[in-house]
């Protein structure tokens, strides 16, 4: 052997994965205390995200060479995110119905105060004016991607349309962007230590009551994102002929990082560098992935549905044909809004709880197992868009699926 064989990233989240729980067990004093340390990982993580993303989308865009593509790729985009997300939609309705999750639960009085803590709705008018930055260094100083995506696509259209001289600018964003990967690289050899304070300060804090007093809602939404993860997904890759068992082998460690920290900005710009390694085109994997952070996020949309049902359930609350209709409608709006929004999911279970006239105390309810729920939510949005940026590339004749480089994922 040449030298030592280091454990893979995957390994070393589940060891830290392992070492927080038993600490939050052996003493949770500790553990509450340890929270710093997680957050500082995802910080690590985040700070490198606007400097990736920007030259990222930038070289993408100009690679495409013209607007007629653009706008064939973003219309595909879109047009697939609007679909899998109503399915997935559905999807959180049927299993909440056929499971009849909540029926006949004997629950306790809840406190609703947290409520108030939450926005009240999604603005969607403020929404989609707010992808147009007034002020594209205050967009990237408060890291929202859709305006950065917004300003991209229109200075990479800007360097295709000055030629030559556009040249230097593009040569600096490569070197650029090779650079912050190599930040990334120094970045995740944290991992471990984020994940094993992340853990132990989150079990610490919310134990285990909370996930035994609402355990059928929690299982029932893990069977859902089963259900997405490995019957409509593989369907989704069976139709447009994309590996997926290949995929998920490739990026498991990413997606197990996103499941434990809960947060699938971490696993963003290392997905930009993987998928590419895995044979998607630069240029669309560059404009795909970050759009689908705010427009494809399938664990949220299967969790508001089922949320929505799992409340009127709870109630006793007969919901009628049109009202599940509209709680689909709704729902296939609101959730291309979630962000940028705090407790974005939350808030988007409330406003549309409220709109066929749910009582609030219900989302404040689930907000006890929020955490356990989120794991699972945010890996399946982490898968959603790896698939979604393979397929967009399938569509475009843009992928070259790498065989080789699958070895290094195991």
């Amino acid at each position: 052997m040449a030298g030592k064989r280091r454990l893979s990233l995957g390994v070393q989240v589940l060891i830290g994965l392992a070492l927080g729980v038993l600490l939050s067990i052996l003493s949770k004093d500790i553990g509450v205390r340890l929270e710093p340390l997680g957050k500082a990982f995802i910080r690590l993580i985040q700070m490198v995200i606007v400097p990736l993303v920007f030259p990222l989308i930038v070289i993408g865009i100009a690679g495409m060479h013209d607007v007629k593509k653009l706008g064939r790729v973003a219309v595909k985009t879109l047009i697939y995110f609007e679909v899998v997300t109503t399915i997935a939609i559905v999807m959180g309705v049927i299993v909440a119905r056929l499971t009849n999750v909540g029926a006949g639960a004997q629950l306790a009085n809840v406190d609703t105060q947290a409520l108030g803590k939450l926005a009240k709705g999604i603005d969607l008018t403020k929404f989609f004016l707010e992808i147009i930055p007034n002020n594209v260094v205050s967009a990237m100083a408060e890291g929202k991607l859709l305006p950065i995506i917004f300003f991209g696509i229109f200075f990479g259209l800007a360097l295709v349309a000055i030629g030559d001289k556009g040249k230097p600018v593009l040569t600096l964003f490569e070197s650029w962007t090779q650079a912050m990967f190599k930040v990334i690289e120094y970045a995740v050899s944290f991992a471990p230590i984020g994940v094993f304070g992340f853990v132990a300060f989150s079990v610490s804090k919310y134990g285990i009551q909370s996930l035994i007093s609402l355990g059928q809602f929690v299982a029932v939404a893990y069977l859902a994102f089963l259900l997405a993860a490995l019957v409509l997904f593989p369907l989704i890759a069976l139709v447009f002929r994309v590996p997926y068992v290949s995929l998920l082998r490739f990026t498991w460690d990413l997606i197990l990082l996103a499941f434990t920290t809960r947060s699938s900005e971490v696993a963003l710009p290392l997905l930009i560098d993987r998928l590419e390694k895995f044979g998607t085109s630069r240029s669309i994997n560059s404009f795909v992935l970050p759009t689908g952070y705010s427009f494809n996020l399938d664990g949220a949309s299967i969790y508001a549905s089922l949320a929505v049902v799992f409340i009127a359930h709870v109630y006793n609350l007969p919901l009628s044909m049109v009202q599940i209709l509209t709680i689909i409608g709704i729902l296939m709006v609101m959730t291309k809004g979630l962000a940028g929004v705090p407790s974005a999911v939350l808030v988007v279970l409330l406003a549309t709880a409220t709109e066929i006239g749910l009582p609030p105390e219900g989302v404040a309810l689930l907000m006890a197992v929020d955490f356990f729920v989120d794991m699972g939510r945010t890996a399946l949005n982490v898968i959603g868009n790896s698939l979604a940026t393979v397929v967009i590339a399938k569509w475009e004749n843009a992928f070259d699926h790498k065989q080789d480089v699958l070895v290094a994922q195991n």
